[in-house]
């Protein structure tokens, strides 16, 4: 069995996610479609302290780009679109052709299968409200939760009504999808067949082994080398769904076992590519893929990472909107950012830098704090808090 080292590993899996190179002098539409190519899905979150979490993997990769290119590929116009919302890694944008592989998820929940005992409800003795609430969207098109009369009013979610709970299981379901986001990024739903290509629905939905093995092989390019339980992750399999598929995909050589100092087991893509050195500079939101799986984080890099969003203000460590800071190919520095969106500001509450962090970290720190402000049109640029250092 071949033995990758943990600096080579590490490498690796920061190619695979799309840092290695030089970021592009332009960011065009074809480099954000890449990328979405290679990440496969973006994570949503309602966090908006310093930007939307499904726009940050691209800045933190490309640089600068225009974020209306997103939205378009999310929620433009049908013929402009290439994404589309569901359940992945929790809530997600998602290429079209991910559509078909994911119905099994939507079977379960139709089936009463789902992950909260609310959602099971309405699948079973309260399916037929669901199914109002659905004949309603069928019959006078686009709506939003607060289009239905019973949640008018009502807002986060401890205050949900039963209509958003009966949207949520149908959306689940694959019932509904999200045709576009209004003002304060509030999902519109539609049926899937007004909003997602005929050619996608019409496709034939795979078996489950199919279904469960292209997910895996999917995770595996995008994460380069990584365990069992990484692979999974990436699109929140179970253990039973996932062993099949990478037992099957290691037979056909598409996995290769490795050993890896520390690590129990590994799995390397056979396409992984190996660089020599990393010289990424780059802000990572907590939602980020190279960094969501905390124990993968604290595995190759040496760094303990959690989101404190939850924390009593005086029980936290680092801050309320921490991204960690990668420079060359290790994380150095944990930043709590906010946007003063009224002020036209980059709020830096606080900096924490790794003690074996180098020299160099602060000025490339700061020349990313600078390029990030510019990016949110924070005009009046980087302000550090006096409880910082920098």
């Amino acid at each position: 069995m071949e033995r990758v080292s943990l600096p080579q590993g590490r490498r690796i899996a920061l190619a695979a996610q799309g840092f290695c190179g030089s970021r592009p002098a332009t960011v065009k539409p074809m480099h954000l479609r890449r990328l979405l190519d290679r990440l496969h899905l973006h994570q949503i979150d309602s966090v908006n302290v310093l930007s939307r979490a499904h726009y940050l993997p691209a800045f933190s990769r490309l640089g600068a780009y225009d974020r209306a290119e997103l939205d378009q590929l999310a929620w433009g116009p049908r013929r402009q679109r290439r994404l589309f919302e569901y359940w992945a890694h929790e809530a997600s944008l998602l290429p079209f052709e991910l559509q078909p592989l994911l119905r099994w998820r939507m079977a379960q929940a139709d089936r009463g299968e789902a992950a909260w005992n609310w959602m099971r409800v309405f699948a079973t003795e309260r399916r037929a409200e669901a199914m109002a609430v659905l004949e309603r969207i069928r019959a006078d098109g686009p709506m939003s939760v607060s289009d239905f009369d019973d949640h008018q009013g009502q807002s986060g979610w401890w205050e949900w009504s039963d209509t958003k709970r009966a949207l949520e299981w149908l959306f689940w379901a694959g019932h509904i999808t999200t045709a576009t986001r209004e003002g304060s990024f509030k999902r519109v739903y539609d049926l899937p067949e007004r909003v997602l290509p005929a050619e996608i629905l019409a496709q034939p939905t795979p078996s489950d082994a199919d279904a469960h093995r292209e997910p895996i092989a999917r995770a595996a390019r995008a994460h380069g080398i990584a365990t069992d339980k990484e692979l999974r992750d990436y699109f929140r399999q179970s253990p039973e769904q996932a062993r099949e598929a990478i037992l099957s995909l290691a037979e056909e050589g598409v996995l290769v076992p490795v050993d890896v100092p520390g690590w129990r087991h590994a799995w390397l893509h056979r396409d992984a590519r190996r660089p020599r050195r990393i010289d990424a500079t780059a802000l990572l939101v907590p939602f980020d893929p190279l960094i969501w799986e905390r124990d993968r984080t604290e595995r190759l890099f040496g760094f303990r990472y959690r989101i404190e969003i939850y924390v009593p203000a005086a029980k936290r460590v680092y801050g309320y909107y921490v991204l960690p800071f990668l420079f060359g190919d290790r994380l150095v520095a944990r930043v709590d950012l906010k946007s003063d969106r009224h002020n036209a500001r980059l709020l830096v509450h606080s900096v924490h830098f790794e003690p074996d962090a180098p020299s160099e970290s602060r000025d490339a720190l700061n020349a990313e704090l600078e390029k990030m402000a510019m990016w949110l049109s924070l005009e009046n640029g980087v302000v550090w808090s006096e409880k910082t250092d920098g």
